[in-house]
């Protein structure tokens, strides 16, 4: 069976490709475009899952759409019947495009096709599973795990805000839904927006920013008072119950209504960019932590009706590092494996791997010890020749290594002296985070470096912290972490022998001297409360960063390097050699890899185009 799998329309469309249910590509739109979270139908996406698979459309069995329209439609009309007459102006909104395009999305996918191909309707089917199914699917299908329990928790999808379903063998049972307008991923992208961030991608600054907050205050202790008795009532089944008094989300065009929150919490809404005082950083640890307290309800509940020792999470929430963390230190589970595209790119997958065993009654063959994602290296790559070809026309200046091994010599000697390297190897990755194929790599043990990261190349909020991509073997001499964390969706502690005594009154410090006292023996990756965002690094998915890693290791003998994503702030990871090159050039990186070649930035010629970045991506 030849499956293809989209999302789109909302943010962050993606396609993916099975064959006989082995994945064999998966890519989001915005890696082709440049436009960040593109909801665009994924033309370029799906372009290249067909090239690489050397499937046309005609040879596809079935096309397979994420979620189902209609009933989204259906929750919109009802959402706004139940309030009303509050809403009108975003009804009035709404309704145009859910008339023109959404009602009719087969015709409008049939449309969005051309531009890619011939397709025979008659013999290609057109699905739509719902939305949390492609959620589950994308989770427990790929796991190694004969039998599991799924969480999916989101934002909404067409009713559904989280699920709780049992997976064994090729089967799904969904076993309880919480339904719009409750959701505890609506809940934190209401804190988001009143924290200044931008929803549906400002989510991360959030959970990066809860640290700060003071653990001793009495104001975070306050906060999370004060969001259970108002805002939110956690119940003991693992639901959880919104007062619609205080959000806008459902009939307004913001997520919440700014005066009573104000009220509430005894402060204005923050404005974007502006200052970040420690009443932000207070609330934003309260809101963390009612949600790990959700999240790790609603696990129990999910063991209780299952009895399964294995836990397979997806959807938006799944990618909140910090709670995924504190759920595998309350061994409710015994195993757990998060997709790593748990969000709405993701769906792509699940309704493909949806449609194959549970439409088509496709067995499944579980290997046990590893997953199906291959790394979740599903992008594309590019050939030396393609290398080439980009440095000619931008006149760039290299040097090739015929020796592998050489190379990872020379470039882990300039990570230890302290340079920003751009890394791009083979295949790229699928989901929000880079894992060594799309990275910028620096010295974790460099107390300058977190600064240089942020302020120099990612050009962000200095206070976001920076994840270890460290040799799966070596984990537990830095981290209090047994076992694998391949996909960087966990967050751990830094091994309390690493970590350096914190001076008197650190807690009410502010921000900025907070952020720039030396912690730990490691202070790139240790973030404010000791913690840091894991990555394993596997010989067996990436054997060339294992490579480099390692050399990096004989070197200085530390088997880690700083890994961030290789991008500026508000453009999406970088995906083809002219992306990697622009990127390089437009940043204080100091070296680029691609390939076997290595770019000097002072050998570089200057660069003519207009440094306008800032204009050319909106800020996330």
């Amino acid at each position: 069976m030849k499956i293809l799998g989209i999302s789109a329309f909302y943010h962050d469309s993606a396609a993916s490709i099975l064959d006989d249910g082995g994945i064999i590509a998966a890519a989001q739109e915005e890696r082709f475009t440049r436009k960040k979270q593109d909801a665009s139908f994924p033309v370029n996406a799906i372009k290249f899952c067909l090239e690489y698979s050397g499937i046309s459309l005609e040879q596809l069995d079935a096309i397979v759409f994420y979620d189902k329209p209609l009933l989204k439609f259906e929750r919109l009309l009802e959402t706004y019947y139940a309030f009303s007459p509050k809403g009108i102006r975003s009804f009035i909104t709404a309704m145009p495009v859910w008339l023109k395009e959404k009602m009719f999305m087969k015709r409008l996918i049939y449309q969005e096709l051309e531009a890619v191909g011939q397709l025979d309707k008659k013999k290609t089917k057109l699905l739509f599973p719902e939305h949390h199914l492609s959620h589950a699917a994308s989770a427990f299908y790929p796991s190694p795990y004969e039998d599991a329990a799924i969480i999916t928790v989101d934002g909404v999808g067409e009713w559904a805000t989280a699920s709780i379903c049992k997976g064994e063998g090729k089967n799904i049972k969904i076993l309880r839904e919480l339904q719009f307008p409750h959701s505890i991923g609506l809940l934190y992208s209401a804190f988001t927006y009143f924290l200044g961030f931008k929803v549906n991608s400002g989510e991360y600054k959030l959970m990066g920013l809860a640290p700060y907050g003071d653990p001793t205050a009495k104001e975070v202790k306050d906060f999370v008072e004060i969001i259970k008795t108002n805002l939110v009532e956690l119940l003991p089944d693992g639901s959880i119950w919104l007062n619609q008094k205080y959000f806008n989300y459902a009939t307004g065009l913001t997520m919440v209504h700014d005066e009573k929150w104000e009220t509430l919490f005894g402060f204005p809404k923050r404005s974007e960019e502006s200052p970040l005082e420690q009443k932000h950083c207070n609330l934003g640890m309260a809101i963390q932590l009612v949600t790990e307290e959700a999240v790790i309800n609603m696990a129990r509940e999910a063991k209780r009706l299952t009895g399964s020792e294995n836990l397979c999470m997806a959807g938006g929430v799944a990618l909140n590092c910090v709670a995924n963390g504190k759920l595998v230190n309350a061994q409710i589970f015994k195993n757990i494996f998060i997709q790593p595209a748990a969000g709405d790119a993701g769906g792509s997958l699940g309704a493909a791997l949806a449609t194959h065993h549970i439409y088509y009654g496709k067995e499944r063959v579980v290997n046990g010890t590893m997953d199906g994602m291959h790394g979740t290296y599903l992008g594309p790559e590019f050939s030396d020749l393609e290398v080439r070809l980009m440095t000619k026309k931008n006149k760039g200046v290299y040097q090739h290594y015929n020796d592998f091994s050489k190379l990872v010599k020379v470039v882990a000697q300039k990570i230890d002296d302290g340079m920003a390297i751009g890394w791009m190897q083979d295949r790229m990755e699928f989901g929000p985070r880079a894992l060594g194929a799309r990275s910028i790599l620096g010295d974790p043990r460099n107390p300058e470096m977190q600064k240089k990261l942020n302020l120099k190349i990612k050009y962000r909020e200095s206070f976001r912290p920076f994840a270890p991509s460290v040799l799966a073997e070596d984990c537990e001499a830095y981290f209090q972490h047994k076992g694998n964390s391949p996909y960087m969706l966990l967050v751990q502690p830094v091994n309390g022998c690493r970590r350096k005594e914190l001076p008197p009154g650190y807690h009410q410090f502010d921000l900025k001297n907070k952020l720039y006292y030396e912690r730990s023996d490691l202070p790139a990756i240790t973030h404010i409360d000791f913690s840091a965002r894991i990555q394993t690094v596997h010989k067996e998915t990436n054997p060339k960063y294992w490579q480099l890693i390692n050399a990096f290791k004989s070197l200085t003998g530390y088997g880690m390097v700083v890994n961030t994503s290789f991008n500026v702030r508000g453009e999406p990871i970088v995906c083809s050699p002219d992306d990697a090159y622009r990127c390089f050039m437009r940043t204080e990186m100091d070296y680029l890899v691609i390939g076997n070649f290595l770019f000097a930035k002072t050998d570089q010629p200057d660069w003519e185009e207009k440094d306008n970045w800032q204009e050319e991506f909106t800020l996330d």
